[in-house]
Parts: structure tokens; C-alpha cells; sequence
């Protein structure tokens, strides 16, 4: 199947192939017609997989031009990051039609703001807490809204954002077309879908595992001491485009990036302790090329949509499971290749072993050759551990609770 048979506006088609995309995701050949139809939706697919595209390319083709009844479309997402990707991703595909959106997140002043709500935008793109004052203030009115997207819903459950979500909801007509998109379902998310969305079409993409299958990944044992002259030998030793390395910590992420800066590395840092104007510089940076490599905190788990990462290192071995998948989900996108590496010592153990029966498999353990080590890394892969119980997270609330659907 190409764009071109999935009843998209011409404007809309034009754009996806000047990106250079001639046949859609198998989450944007299912969600699209759907979307087009008018009938709500329940959408879930691994990172990297297009799921963006798959509710704006539908979104902009419905809308198609602007109207007076402002706003026509709202698009919830949990980070300022994920906020900007969004919008960036309307600007493109939306450049030949005469539709108006507004970006609002916290971290920044109200004015712009305030001026692109007066003038009437089609669309918002927000995360919840500058969403949730602007209606207090009433800064905009949702009386019109066509559509309402709540995206990464996981992620806005594990940020304490549900309620805030619910609140949201509430100020929202209840003759709407509502699309959801989370990667996974724990039961709070269902309770939520179950009041937000009427008769939705479900659509999984579901892989035979949860890491992609384009990610090559590793767990590197070390001692905890050498940890950052492995990350060097690494960078040394690898052929890279550009590198993505997670640290647990933000002040491991800012001792990582002054470490390589001394060895003449290319580097950038994003993480909550940077104001938005840094970070937003940080990620056009390394988007561009500007730096090589960009040193963040989970902050950046899902709030990139960088092309062309061919590296990630996890300097830490992520302390929740969801987040591995998620950090190695930043190479290797879109059907092309990556490779993802563990730096792993022994006190991390319980971690690892976490993760490993998350993804249901063992991670192979590899040996940086000429790296001299303290101490022989350990590269035995653990017995079949993929059978024990999987990891409760928490989620035992009952379906319902949120009342009827607005």
C-alpha cells in the first residue's frame, strides 16, 4: 500500500513524499483509514514504529482548512519535548494548507501564547499543566473540538498526569472523535478509555518482542569504576553517526558530558535541570549535527524523534524495564538500523534481571576487545530466568472510577 490509497488530502500526500515516505507503517496502513472514518480509536505499536504520523497525516486531511470555530483539535502529550515533535510534524505536513495550531507547555511566558489563542488556532498541541491554567483562565474554550488525541498515555499515568487528563476530558464536548495511543494498556489506562472513547477500534502492532527487532543490543559488564573509560574506548572503537547516552542521574548526566567534552567530544546535555531554552537548543543542536552525541536523562526516553541515531549507551542500567524499551527505541527506527549498548556492573544486577524478564529473553553480554579490565567481565548469559513472573507494576485499580464519558 502507498500514501496515496489511504484517502489523504492531495496537500497532505504532497508533503509525506517530499519527506521522502512512499508506503506507510503497518500502524499507519491500519490507523489512518480509521482515523479517516471518523471512528475513534485505540492505537498501540512500539516506538519507532510512525505511530506520530498515523493521527496528524488523518487529522490534517479532516481539518483541511481553517475555520472560525477555534479550537478544532486537541493533542495531549505528557512532555514539552514530545509537544514540540508533534508540532514540528504538523508544520511540515501541513505547510500547504491554511490550518493554524498553537504550541503550549509550561516553562516558558503565557504571552505568544495567549496571542496564538486570540488569533484562533485549529489546533492545540499541549502538555496537561499549561493546558489545565490556560482553560481555568479562560484562555480558550473547547466548545468546538472536533477531535481529541491523548497520545503516550502511559507515559502521562507513570508522570502522575491521569487526573489532570480526566480534568481536561471534562472540558471537552461530548460529540467528538477521540483517538488514544499508548504503548501499553494497564488497567487505569483501560478505566480511562472506557469513559473517553465510544466503541473505539482497537489496533495493535504487535512484535514477537517488545525491543524492536532493527535494534542489535548488549549488556557490556564492567566495574562500576571504570565505567566512563569503557563509554570512551567505546565512542573510540564504534563507528558512529550520532550517539544517544542515558545516565540514571542528572548529575551523572552533566559529570558524563564534561568528561567528554575534555576528551574533544562533539556534546550536549538535556535534562529537567536545564531551563527550556537549553534543552530546546541542545536537541535542534544535535539534531542538526551540531553535536555528535547527546547525554540525557529519561527525559529523552520518548521525547525524540531524531533521525539517524545510530548509537545508544546506557551508561546506567535503567532501573524500570519500560524504560529499557523505550531508550533503546531511539535507534533503529523507522526499518532501519541501530545498535543499543549496556554498560553493566554487578550491583546492578536486580535491575538487569528486571529487564530481562520484562522482554521475556536474556541480553547477550559482550567484551570490548583491547579494552584492558580491571577484573574479567563475566559474559555467562543467565539460565532461563524468562519464565518467572513477570513484574507487577502496580497497576490494580479497578475499571471505572473517571464516571461517564464527556
Amino acid at each position: 500500500m502507498t500514501f496515496d490509497e489511504l484517502n489523504l488530502l492531495p496537500a497532505v500526500v504532497q508533503a509525506v513524499r517530499d519527506k521522502g515516505y512512499v508506503n506507510p507503517t503497518p500502524i499507519q496502513e491500519q490507523a489512518i483509514p480509521v482515523v479517516m472514518s471518523g471512528k475513534d480509536v485505540i492505537g498501540s505499536a512500539q516506538t519507532g514504529t510512525g505511530k506520530t504520523a498515523a493521527f496528524t497525516l488523518p487529522l490534517l486531511s479532516k481539518l483541511e482548512k481553517h475555520s472560525p470555530n477555534c479550537p478544532r483539535a486537541l493533542i495531549l502529550e505528557p512532555t514539552r519535548e514530545l509537544a514540540g515533535q508533534v508540532d514540528e510534524q504538523l508544520v511540515y505536513y501541513g505547510q500547504h494548507l491554511d490550518l493554524t495550531k498553537v504550541l503550549i507547555y509550561g516553562g516558558v511566558k503565557y504571552g505568544a501564547q495567549l496571542q496564538a489563542l486570540e488569533a484562533g488556532a485549529d489546533i492545540v498541541v499541549a502538555t496537561p499543566g499549561r493546558l489545565i491554567d490556560h482553560l481555568q483562565q479562560k484562555n480558550l474554550c473547547l466548545d468546538h473540538l472536533e477531535i481529541l488525541i491523548l497520545d503516550e498515555v502511559d507515559r502521562m499515568l507513570d508522570m502522575g498526569f491521569i487526573d489532570q487528563v480526566a480534568d481536561i476530558v471534562r472540558y471537552c464536548p461530548k460529540e467528538r472523535q477521540t483517538l488514544l495511543f499508548s504503548a501499553t494498556l494497564p488497567d487505569k489506562i483501560q478505566s480511562l478509555a472506557n469513559w473517553v472513547l465510544t466503541d473505539p477500534e482497537r489496533i495493535a502492532i504487535v512484535s514477537n518482542s517488545k525491543t524492536a527487532d532493527t535494534v542489535d543490543h548488549a549488556i557490556y559488564p564492567v566495574d562500576g569504576i571504570q565505567k566512563y573509560d569503557l563509554l570512551l574506548a567505546m565512542l573510540e572503537k564504534f563507528d558512529y553517526n550520532s550517539v544517544l547516552i542515558f545516565t540514571r542521574t542528572k548529575i551523572d548526566a552533566d559529570r558524563v558530558t564534561r568528561w567528554l567534552q575534555d576528551h574533544d567530544h562533539s556534546v550536549t546535555t538535556m535534562h529537567a535541570d536545564r531551563s527550556q531554552s537549553e534543552r530546546k537548543e541542545a536537541l535542534a543542536g544535535f539534531k542538526e549535527g551540531k553535536y555528535e552525541i547527546l547525554v540525557a536523562t529519561d527525559i529523552a526516553s520518548r521525547g525524540l524523534d531524531v533521525s539517524g541515531i545510530s548509537h545508544v549507551i546506557n551508561y546506567n542500567v535503567p532501573q524500570n524495564p519500560e524504560d529499557y524499551v523505550h531508550r533503546i527505541g531511539r535507534t533503529g527506527r523507522a526499518a532501519t538500523e541501530g545498535e543499543a549498548y549496556t554498560l553493566y556492573s554487578t550491583d546492578e544486577l536486580a535491575f538487569l534481571d528486571a529487564i530481562e524478564r520484562y522482554i521475556e529473553r536474556p541480553i547477550p553480554r559482550r567484551k570490548l576487545e583491547d579494552f584492558r579490565y580491571r577484573s574479567e567481565p563475566d559474559l555467562r548469559m543467565p539460565g532461563t530466568a524468562i519464565a518467572r513472573k513477570k513484574r507487577n507494576r502496580g497497576f490494580n485499580d479497578k475499571p471505572g472510577g473517571f464516571g461517564r464519558r464527556r
